[in-house]
C-alpha cells in the first residue's frame, strides 16, 4: 500500500487554515495593495513575485532545518504552537471588536508603503515579515507528521501555500484602487473586519486543535 507524503485529513484542515490566512490583510497583501495603487498593475505583479520567492526560501530553511528541531525539541514546539493559536485568536478578537465599534473608520493600512523596486522590496517585504515566522514557528509545525518523510511533506504544504498567496496577494495588488476606496469606507471596514475576526478565530481554533490533539 502506497503512503501518501501527507495525511489527507491534515492537509484538508490546512487548505481551509491557508484559505483564511492568505486572505487577512497582513503586511504582505497591504504591501501588493500599496504597490498595486500607486505603481499600477505591473509593479504590483512583481511585488507578489518577489514576495513569493522569499516564501521559497522560508521553505527550503524548513525543509532542512524544521524536522530537526522538532525531534530534538518537541515540547517547544508544541508550546510555539499553542502560542501561535492564542495570537490568532486574538487578533481575531481584536477585529471583531472593530466589527461593532462605531468608531471604526477604515481598515488600518498599517503603514504599508507602495514599492520603488518592486521585485526586491516584495522579498524584503516578506522574508522579514513577522506573519511568516509565526506561520513557520506555530502554524506549520502542528500538521507536520515527523513519521513521514519530510522534504515531501513540505513540497506539498508549500505548494498549496503559494498557490493561495499569489491568488490572494495578485488580487490584493490588482484590485489596489478598488480595495483602497473601499477600505476607507467605514460601512466596509466593519464588514470586512467582522469577515477576518471570524476567519481568524477559524483559523486559531484549527490551529490549537492540532496543537493538542
Amino acid at each position: 500500500m502506497t503512503t501518501l507524503p501527507v495525511d489527507p485529513h491534515a492537509y484538508g484542515q490546512y487548505l481551509v487554515l491557508m484559505a483564511g490566512m492568505a486572505a487577512s490583510p497582513g503586511p504582505a497583501n497591504l504591501f501588493a495593495l500599496a504597490t498595486g495603487l500607486e505603481k499600477g498593475p505591473r509593479a504590483g505583479l512583481m511585488g507578489v513575485v518577489g514576495m513569493n520567492c522569499a516564501s521559497v526560501v522560508w521553505f527550503v530553511a524548513a525543509a532542512i532545518g524544521l524536522g530537526a528541531l522538532m525531534k530534538a525539541v518537541p515540547k517547544v514546539f508544541g508550546a510555539l504552537a499553542i502560542g501561535g493559536g492564542l495570537y490568532l485568536a486574538w487578533l481575531g478578537f481584536k477585529a471583531l471588536k472593530a466589527a461593532f465599534d462605531p468608531a471604526t473608520q477604515g481598515v488600518s493600512m498599517g503603514g504599508a508603503k507602495a514599492a520603488s523596486r518592486p521585485f526586491v522590496d516584495g522579498f524584503v517585504v516578506q522574508i522579514t515579515n513577522p506573519k511568516a515566522l509565526l506561520f513557520f514557528t506555530a502554524v506549520l509545525p502542528p500538521f507536520i507528521d515527523l513519521q513521514r518523510a519530510m522534504v515531501p511533506q513540505l513540497a506539498m504544504f508549500g505548494a498549496a501555500t503559494l498557490v493561495f498567496d499569489v491568488i490572494q496577494m495578485s488580487l490584493y495588488a490588482l484590485a489596489g484602487a478598488a480595495l483602497a476606496v473601499k477600505f476607507g469606507q467605514p460601512k466596509f471596514a466593519r464588514i470586512f473586519s467582522g469577515c477576518i475576526g471570524a476567519i481568524l478565530l477559524g483559523t486559531a481554533i484549527l490551529v490549537l486543535h492540532r496543537a493538542t490533539s
